[in-house]
């Protein structure tokens, strides 16, 4: 018994001393040579801090860019998707009335072209990014409310367009904060 016990308490000291200790220190130097020292890349206007890259906002108004709903209405802290199945009635009606909502505030689109991520929420319910294709069917709205050109509207959505991890890792997607900054930065 004793030739079991001792390595498997030799093997827990070192996961212990390695795991806890090395790895953590490891990932702390790797965090302090990424931009912002780990800290999470933010996003400034006028040297004001307005968000992160890489965390989703609320946008309320219809001159704005729409973000994706939220399961945790957009709290970082409590990040998750819903446990909600395409099943549950609940959930059903929640995404019923985005759809609805959608249409009323973006009218001329038909329920069958608006993109699924603008109903429905990401894993982390904190996702930053949308389609492309949910960038422009709102180009219209915002258009009309602000009094530009789609066409101007759209070569904006143009230059936000982030590519796929090394060409092919994920979807083409475009960042909503950075492009409702880019928006209201239009004269």
């Amino acid at each position: 018994m004793k030739q079991h016990i001792l390595p498997a308490i030799r093997l827990t000291l070192v996961c212990i001393i390695f795991f806890c200790g090395l790895y953590s220190l490891l990932i702390l130097a790797i965090a302090q040579v990424a931009p912002a020292h780990g800290e999470g890349e933010t996003i400034s206007v006028n040297d004001k801090i307005v968000g992160y890259k890489l965390l989703s906002q609320k946008f309320t108004e219809d001159k704005y860019f729409d973000d994706r709903p939220s399961a945790s209405d957009y709290n970082a802290t409590a990040s998750g998707g819903s446990n909600k199945g395409p099943s549950d009635p609940g959930y059903l009606k929640i995404l019923q009335t985005r759809v609805d909502t959608f249409l009323v505030h973006n009218p001329g689109v038909d329920k069958e072209e608006i993109p699924s991520d603008l109903i429905t929420e990401s894993g982390s319910g904190l996702d930053p990014d949308i389609s492309i294709q949910g960038a422009y069917i709102q180009v219209k709205r915002i258009a009309k409310i602000r009094n530009i050109s789609e066409e101007k509207l759209s070569v904006l959505v143009d230059k936000h367009i982030e590519k796929p991890l090394f060409g092919f890792l994920g979807p083409e997607k475009v960042n909503v904060l950075q492009l409702n900054i880019d928006l209201d930065a239009l004269k």
